[in-house]
């Protein structure tokens, strides 16, 4: 079932006599084939499933499982390439694109769903498949665990094609940023106990908290050196290759010293992304940034997705298929009793999460890599080690095809894309506003360092300004006639709630600033504050 990995490369090459550079050219060259037709075969799918209105992921999947016979030579996924190579890279490009004050309004259901969520769904879901599949509770457990993992590429791709409100989208991307950590972390508790045979239930959490706690140290210490040093330079280069240095050896550090390197790698990339770039970084080094851990993102994703296909072997699936769908059921109850529970009691604490909002959470639970790294990843000591690896790349083939076909489709039946003709024109123009001011404010830092003389300054500034009066004016008239609508009761009343939030998050944040540099007491701030969570509460949910 298993295919040639990738690190093989790397076996042969030693295997090699020393200073062969045939042995080393052809140990090489035998896998570019295929690393072409992967190539093509990837941008076929991308020009199809924008026709097709399909997710790219699944389509990837679907194809790597047409061309697994056709490949010159099989190359197949490597759990220690996923995890020190290929995951550094997925967190760290989606955490320097999150913005922390998105982040911030939403991390009590994020912390909910990646924390005792995911020890929940580990625990049902481990605990069923002990019944169900008649397994030893060290392998159930690990299953369970394995299982737990959500792939929120998959569903970010389905918002991607159906729009959906920001705040869900932010719950799903904050999940996955922290679900990995916790579920690495009692992937590994687990393993110990079955390695050595004495963990207590104290020893666990003290393990567990220690691990997390470490790697937050960690990813805030590089981070903050990474940003001082973005404040010093402005080459886009340089910058990339502090980027990518800072991903990959985040994760190092923290499993060398025994810490979560996927937390340090999540709390650097958010540093990045929200502390080091807004330090006097200039708007073409940003984009050029972004641009790159895009690019990175979308290459890595790409190659993953299509090895799953090609990884998954047919005969087999079939044959246990049976256990894969007691599987399937297994987590999904578990992922059931995690979502519903624990949201319901967030009413007491935060803005409640709409019910629709939970299904979305509950039907999304896409499976993907990680979990198949982690199967592949499980110790030769382990008994059924082959079954419960076929178990994971059948669950995750299954999940990624019928789960990522059918998500947009109950994204529309539950109605959750509702996007009318004339909140189409009002982002466009304020893409316009945004875009022309953004502009405008890099002319003046030109201007005002010698880039550019103040003739051409003036002549492209009043380019932007034109551009700026007729996005205003458009926007005026639109926002007079939804208050018209507003006054007559045809108007939807919320439509500026976003911009309010914006704004009350904007306020909440000054004075938590004002309060840590002790310019205001803690008594006067704390009512202040609870105003602001008041009108927060009040908001309708975006």
């Amino acid at each position: 079932m298993l295919l040639t990995p990738i690190t093989d490369i790397a076996v042969y090459l030693a295997a090699s006599p020393e200073g062969s550079d045939l042995a080393i050219h052809e140990g090489i060259t035998q896998y570019v084939p295929s690393w072409i037709i992967l190539l093509l075969v990837a941008t076929g799918v991308a020009l199809l499933s924008r026709r097709f209105h399909i997710p790219y992921v699944t389509g990837l999947v679907l194809a790597g499982l047409a061309i697994a016979e056709l490949l010159p030579d099989r190359v197949g996924l490597d759990s220690s390439l996923i995890l020190n190579l290929f995951l550094p890279i997925l967190l760290f490009e989606a955490a320097i694109n999150t913005d922390i004050s998105r982040l911030r309004s939403t991390i009590r259901p994020i912390s909910l769903l990646a924390g005792p969520g995911v020890v929940v769904a580990s625990g049902v879901a481990g605990v069923s498949l002990k019944y169900a599949l008649g397994l030893d509770w060290t392998s159930a457990l690990l299953l369970g665990t394995i299982l737990a993992i959500t792939d929120t590429v998959s569903v970010i791709a389905v918002f991607k094609e159906v729009v959906v409100p920001s705040r869900l989208t932010t719950i799903v991307e904050g999940e996955s940023l922290f679900n990995d950590g916790i579920a690495l972390v009692l992937f590994n508790l687990i393993l110990q106990f079955h390695l050595t045979g004495s963990v207590t239930f104290i020893e666990s959490v003290q393990e567990l908290f220690t691990v997390i706690a470490g790697g937050l140290l960690i990813g805030l210490s590089l981070g903050y050196l990474a940003a001082g040093l973005f404040a010093r330079s402005d080459d886009n280069l340089s910058s990339i290759l502090l980027t990518v240095a800072l991903a990959l050896g985040a994760n190092q550090i923290g499993h060398f010293l025994g810490v979560s390197g996927v937390v340090a790698v999540v709390v650097a990339g958010l540093m990045v992304g929200n502390v080091g770039l807004l330090r006097r970084v200039s708007a073409s080094n940003r984009v050029t940034l972004y641009s790159f851990w895009d690019y990175a993102g979308f290459g890595v994703n790409t190659f993953i997705f299509l090895l799953i296909g090609v990884e998954v072997n047919l005969i087999t699936l079939w044959q246990i298929l049976p256990a894969v769908l007691l599987a399937i059921l297994a987590y999904q109850l578990g992922r059931m009793l995690s979502v519903y529970p624990l949201l319901a009691g967030l009413r007491w604490v935060d803005r409640p999460v709409p019910i629709r909002w939970q299904h979305i959470l509950f039907l999304g639970n896409i499976k993907g890599s990680l979990s198949m790294a982690l199967a592949l990843s499980l110790p030769a000591s382990l008994a059924g080690r082959g079954y419960l690896i076929a178990i994971v790349f059948g669950t995750v083939l299954l999940s990624l095809v019928v789960q990522g076909l059918s998500l947009p489709w109950v994204v529309k039946r539950l109605k959750l894309s509702g996007f009318s003709a004339s909140q189409q024109r009002t982002e466009e123009l304020r893409a316009q506003l945004i875009t022309a001011k953004a502009a405008q404010d890099e002319l003046e830092g030109m201007l005002k360092t010698g880039v550019l003389p103040k003739a051409v300054y003036e002549e492209m500034r009043s380019t932007y300004q034109v551009q700026i009066v007729r996005a205003e004016k458009a926007l005026r008239d639109l926002y007079d006639l939804w208050a018209i609508e507003v006054a007559t009761g045809q108007g939807d009343p919320s439509r500026l709630d976003p911009v309010r939030k914006h704004l009350l998050l904007a306020e909440k944040g000054a004075l938590s600033e004002a309060l840590r540099r002790g310019i205001l007491s803690e008594t006067v701030v704390r009512d202040y504050l609870r105003q602001i969570d008041e009108k927060l509460l009040s908001l309708g949910e975006d």
